[in-house]
Protein backbone atom coordinates (compact mmCIF):
# COMPACT_ATOMS: atom_id res chain seq x y z
CA UNK A 1 0.00 0.00 0.00
CA UNK A 2 1.45 3.46 -0.97
CA UNK A 3 2.04 5.05 2.03
CA UNK A 4 0.10 3.71 4.33
CA UNK A 5 0.78 0.25 6.74
CA UNK A 6 -1.32 -2.49 5.67
CA UNK A 7 -3.93 -4.09 6.83
CA UNK A 8 -2.72 -6.30 9.94
CA UNK A 9 -4.98 -9.14 8.74
CA UNK A 10 -3.68 -8.82 4.88
CA UNK A 11 -0.20 -8.82 6.34
CA UNK A 12 -1.40 -12.01 7.97
CA UNK A 13 -2.55 -13.84 5.11
CA UNK A 14 0.22 -12.58 3.12
CA UNK A 15 2.57 -13.96 5.57
CA UNK A 16 0.62 -17.32 5.50
CA UNK A 17 0.55 -17.01 1.26
CA UNK A 18 4.60 -16.74 1.56
CA UNK A 19 5.14 -19.57 4.20
CA UNK A 20 2.67 -22.02 2.11
CA UNK A 21 4.50 -21.14 -1.04
CA UNK A 22 5.48 -24.38 -2.45
CA UNK A 23 9.16 -22.80 -3.65
CA UNK A 24 10.13 -20.35 -1.34
CA UNK A 25 8.01 -21.25 1.75
CA UNK A 26 8.84 -22.42 5.21
CA UNK A 27 9.82 -26.14 5.01
CA UNK A 28 7.53 -27.23 7.96
CA UNK A 29 5.20 -24.68 7.01
CA UNK A 30 4.32 -26.75 3.53
CA UNK A 31 4.18 -29.83 5.16
CA UNK A 32 1.44 -29.43 7.72
CA UNK A 33 -2.02 -30.86 6.58
CA UNK A 34 -5.62 -30.38 7.77
CA UNK A 35 -4.83 -32.80 10.57
CA UNK A 36 -1.20 -32.46 11.26
CA UNK A 37 -2.87 -28.59 11.69
CA UNK A 38 -5.65 -29.82 14.21
CA UNK A 39 -3.94 -30.53 17.45
CA UNK A 40 -2.58 -26.96 17.21
CA UNK A 41 -5.77 -24.88 16.87
CA UNK A 42 -7.30 -27.55 19.61
CA UNK A 43 -4.34 -26.39 21.73
CA UNK A 44 -4.27 -22.51 20.66
CA UNK A 45 -8.37 -22.65 21.91
CA UNK A 46 -7.18 -23.97 25.48
CA UNK A 47 -4.96 -21.31 26.29
CA UNK A 48 -6.87 -18.55 25.20
CA UNK A 49 -9.41 -20.22 28.30
CA UNK A 50 -6.98 -20.63 30.32
CA UNK A 51 -5.48 -16.44 29.75
CA UNK A 52 -9.05 -15.44 30.36
CA UNK A 53 -8.78 -17.88 33.95
CA UNK A 54 -5.99 -16.02 34.25
CA UNK A 55 -7.47 -12.41 34.10
CA UNK A 56 -4.75 -11.94 32.28
CA UNK A 57 -5.38 -9.45 29.19
CA UNK A 58 -2.24 -8.86 27.52
CA UNK A 59 -1.52 -12.94 27.25
CA UNK A 60 -5.40 -12.97 25.69
CA UNK A 61 -4.21 -10.74 23.15
CA UNK A 62 -1.41 -12.80 21.90
CA UNK A 63 -3.51 -16.41 22.21
CA UNK A 64 -6.41 -14.48 20.05
CA UNK A 65 -3.47 -14.28 17.49
CA UNK A 66 -2.48 -17.81 18.08
CA UNK A 67 -5.65 -18.73 17.48
CA UNK A 68 -6.22 -16.47 14.52
CA UNK A 69 -3.10 -18.15 13.07
CA UNK A 70 -5.04 -21.49 12.81
CA UNK A 71 -7.79 -20.29 11.33
CA UNK A 72 -5.78 -18.32 8.25
CA UNK A 73 -3.36 -21.96 7.95
CA UNK A 74 -6.57 -24.05 7.84
CA UNK A 75 -8.20 -21.30 5.15
CA UNK A 76 -4.83 -20.89 2.91
CA UNK A 77 -4.04 -24.83 2.98
CA UNK A 78 -8.47 -25.10 1.83
CA UNK A 79 -7.77 -22.20 -0.54
CA UNK A 80 -4.42 -24.29 -2.25
CA UNK A 81 -6.62 -27.10 -3.18
CA UNK A 82 -9.32 -25.02 -4.53
CA UNK A 83 -12.14 -25.69 -1.83
CA UNK A 84 -12.35 -21.83 -0.19
CA UNK A 85 -10.39 -19.28 0.79
CA UNK A 86 -10.21 -17.15 4.47
CA UNK A 87 -12.20 -14.36 2.75
CA UNK A 88 -15.10 -17.48 2.23
CA UNK A 89 -14.92 -18.41 6.02
CA UNK A 90 -15.40 -14.83 7.25
CA UNK A 91 -18.39 -14.56 4.71
CA UNK A 92 -19.95 -17.72 5.97
CA UNK A 93 -19.80 -16.53 9.78
CA UNK A 94 -21.19 -13.51 9.20
CA UNK A 95 -23.77 -14.45 6.73
CA UNK A 96 -24.61 -17.01 9.88
CA UNK A 97 -24.76 -14.61 12.59
CA UNK A 98 -27.28 -12.45 10.89
CA UNK A 99 -29.59 -15.57 9.99
CA UNK A 100 -29.03 -16.10 13.78
CA UNK A 101 -30.38 -12.81 14.95
CA UNK A 102 -32.96 -11.98 12.47
CA UNK A 103 -34.34 -9.70 15.36
CA UNK A 104 -31.45 -7.83 14.90
CA UNK A 105 -30.37 -7.87 11.20
CA UNK A 106 -34.18 -8.63 9.95
CA UNK A 107 -37.99 -8.08 9.81
CA UNK A 108 -38.53 -10.83 12.74
CA UNK A 109 -39.76 -8.52 16.19
CA UNK A 110 -38.94 -9.92 19.01
CA UNK A 111 -40.80 -13.11 20.10
CA UNK A 112 -40.48 -12.71 23.62
CA UNK A 113 -38.10 -16.00 23.79
CA UNK A 114 -34.89 -16.09 25.62
CA UNK A 115 -31.95 -16.11 23.70
CA UNK A 116 -30.20 -18.85 24.34
CA UNK A 117 -33.63 -20.31 23.37
CA UNK A 118 -33.77 -18.49 20.11
CA UNK A 119 -30.31 -19.66 18.93
CA UNK A 120 -30.74 -23.61 19.59
CA UNK A 121 -34.42 -23.10 17.63
CA UNK A 122 -32.62 -21.25 14.88
CA UNK A 123 -29.81 -23.96 14.83
CA UNK A 124 -31.99 -26.91 14.56
CA UNK A 125 -33.58 -25.84 11.65
CA UNK A 126 -30.18 -25.64 10.36
CA UNK A 127 -29.07 -29.17 11.14
CA UNK A 128 -32.55 -29.94 9.50
CA UNK A 129 -32.01 -27.83 5.84
CA UNK A 130 -28.51 -29.73 6.45
CA UNK A 131 -30.30 -32.92 6.69
CA UNK A 132 -30.12 -33.97 10.12
CA UNK A 133 -32.35 -37.28 10.93
CA UNK A 134 -31.16 -37.60 14.90
CA UNK A 135 -31.19 -35.02 17.72
CA UNK A 136 -27.53 -36.07 18.53
CA UNK A 137 -26.54 -34.92 14.93
CA UNK A 138 -23.61 -31.99 14.97
CA UNK A 139 -22.53 -33.08 18.35
CA UNK A 140 -18.42 -33.21 17.07
CA UNK A 141 -17.05 -36.68 18.09
CA UNK A 142 -14.03 -34.84 18.45
CA UNK A 143 -14.69 -32.54 21.40
CA UNK A 144 -13.44 -33.46 24.58
CA UNK A 145 -15.37 -36.17 26.42
CA UNK A 146 -16.89 -34.46 29.09
CA UNK A 147 -17.87 -31.55 27.01
CA UNK A 148 -19.35 -33.75 24.80
CA UNK A 149 -21.11 -36.16 27.06
CA UNK A 150 -22.85 -32.77 28.30
CA UNK A 151 -23.66 -32.03 25.06
CA UNK A 152 -25.52 -35.25 24.12
CA UNK A 153 -27.12 -35.23 27.45
CA UNK A 154 -28.76 -31.40 26.37
CA UNK A 155 -29.91 -32.32 23.08
CA UNK A 156 -31.36 -35.47 24.78
CA UNK A 157 -33.12 -33.74 26.95
CA UNK A 158 -34.18 -31.32 24.52
CA UNK A 159 -36.70 -33.62 22.77
CA UNK A 160 -38.34 -35.14 26.11
CA UNK A 161 -35.03 -37.63 27.61
CA UNK A 162 -34.51 -36.16 30.45
CA UNK A 163 -34.94 -36.96 34.26
CA UNK A 164 -37.37 -34.92 35.64
CA UNK A 165 -35.20 -34.13 38.90
CA UNK A 166 -31.84 -34.79 40.22
CA UNK A 167 -33.33 -37.96 42.13
CA UNK A 168 -33.12 -40.17 38.84
CA UNK A 169 -29.60 -39.06 38.32
CA UNK A 170 -28.31 -40.03 41.30
CA UNK A 171 -29.96 -43.05 41.71
CA UNK A 172 -27.93 -43.99 38.44
CA UNK A 173 -24.76 -42.94 39.75
CA UNK A 174 -25.40 -45.34 42.68
CA UNK A 175 -26.46 -47.91 40.21
CA UNK A 176 -23.12 -47.54 37.97
CA UNK A 177 -20.69 -47.51 40.56
CA UNK A 178 -21.95 -50.41 41.77
CA UNK A 179 -21.82 -52.28 38.19
CA UNK A 180 -18.02 -50.75 38.27
CA UNK A 181 -17.50 -52.67 41.38
CA UNK A 182 -18.94 -56.41 40.55
CA UNK A 183 -17.26 -55.44 36.77
CA UNK A 184 -14.73 -58.10 35.93
CA UNK A 185 -11.69 -56.92 34.11
CA UNK A 186 -12.84 -57.23 30.34
CA UNK A 187 -15.83 -55.10 31.68
CA UNK A 188 -14.66 -52.76 33.92
CA UNK A 189 -13.23 -49.88 31.13
CA UNK A 190 -17.27 -50.05 29.84
CA UNK A 191 -18.72 -49.42 33.38
CA UNK A 192 -16.23 -47.08 34.52
CA UNK A 193 -17.37 -44.70 31.38
CA UNK A 194 -20.93 -45.19 32.50
CA UNK A 195 -20.15 -44.61 36.03
CA UNK A 196 -18.39 -41.08 34.48
CA UNK A 197 -21.19 -40.47 31.86
CA UNK A 198 -24.05 -40.67 34.61
CA UNK A 199 -21.59 -38.16 36.83
CA UNK A 200 -22.15 -35.38 34.38
CA UNK A 201 -25.91 -36.17 33.93
CA UNK A 202 -26.21 -35.84 37.89
CA UNK A 203 -24.21 -32.58 38.30
CA UNK A 204 -25.86 -31.34 35.00
CA UNK A 205 -29.38 -31.98 36.99
CA UNK A 206 -28.27 -29.26 38.85
CA UNK A 207 -27.57 -26.67 36.90
CA UNK A 208 -24.12 -26.95 37.10
CA UNK A 209 -21.47 -27.16 33.93
CA UNK A 210 -19.38 -30.17 34.24
CA UNK A 211 -16.23 -28.83 32.97
CA UNK A 212 -16.60 -25.60 35.04
CA UNK A 213 -16.93 -27.87 37.85
CA UNK A 214 -14.38 -30.05 37.22
CA UNK A 215 -11.77 -27.53 36.39
CA UNK A 216 -12.67 -25.83 39.80
CA UNK A 217 -12.03 -28.92 41.23
CA UNK A 218 -8.89 -29.69 39.37
CA UNK A 219 -7.67 -26.37 40.95
CA UNK A 220 -8.63 -26.96 44.42
CA UNK A 221 -6.92 -30.37 44.48
CA UNK A 222 -3.23 -28.73 42.58
CA UNK A 223 -3.73 -25.74 45.40
CA UNK A 224 -4.38 -28.32 48.26
CA UNK A 225 -1.57 -30.93 47.24
CA UNK A 226 1.22 -27.84 46.68
CA UNK A 227 0.21 -26.37 50.27
CA UNK A 228 0.59 -30.21 51.55
CA UNK A 229 3.89 -30.11 49.98
CA UNK A 230 5.13 -26.57 51.47
CA UNK A 231 4.10 -27.98 54.90
CA UNK A 232 6.03 -31.51 54.54
CA UNK A 233 8.89 -29.19 53.38
CA UNK A 234 8.77 -26.46 56.74
CA UNK A 235 8.63 -29.99 58.58
CA UNK A 236 11.81 -30.54 56.85
CA UNK A 237 10.13 -33.61 55.23
CA UNK A 238 10.09 -35.42 51.92
CA UNK A 239 6.32 -35.62 51.06
CA UNK A 240 6.80 -38.61 49.09
CA UNK A 241 8.51 -40.67 52.21
CA UNK A 242 5.85 -40.08 53.91
CA UNK A 243 3.04 -42.99 54.66
CA UNK A 244 -0.65 -42.39 53.48
CA UNK A 245 -1.76 -41.52 57.05
CA UNK A 246 0.87 -38.82 57.48
CA UNK A 247 0.11 -37.42 54.06
CA UNK A 248 -3.79 -37.41 54.91
CA UNK A 249 -2.91 -35.64 58.07
CA UNK A 250 -1.53 -33.02 56.07
CA UNK A 251 -3.96 -32.70 53.96
CA UNK A 252 -6.59 -32.54 57.07
CA UNK A 253 -4.18 -29.56 57.94
CA UNK A 254 -3.94 -27.60 54.59
CA UNK A 255 -7.96 -27.92 54.74
CA UNK A 256 -8.34 -26.74 57.94
CA UNK A 257 -5.74 -23.64 57.61
CA UNK A 258 -8.23 -22.50 54.46
CA UNK A 259 -11.31 -22.62 57.30
CA UNK A 260 -9.20 -20.36 59.40
CA UNK A 261 -8.63 -17.68 56.27
CA UNK A 262 -12.39 -18.11 55.30
CA UNK A 263 -11.51 -19.97 52.33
Amino acid sequence: MTGQQEPPLDRLLAIMARLRDPVSGCEWDRAQSFATIAPYTIEEAYEVADAIEREDLHALRDELGDLLLQVVFHARMAEEAGHFAFQDVAAAISAKLEARHPHIFGDLADDGLGQTHRWEALKAAEREAKGATSALDGVAVALPALMRAEKLQKRAARVGFDWPDPTGPAGKVREEMDELAEADESSRPEEAGDLLFAAVNLVRAYGIAPEDALRSANAKFETRFRAMEALAAAQSVDFASLDLDSQEALWRAVKALERQNGA
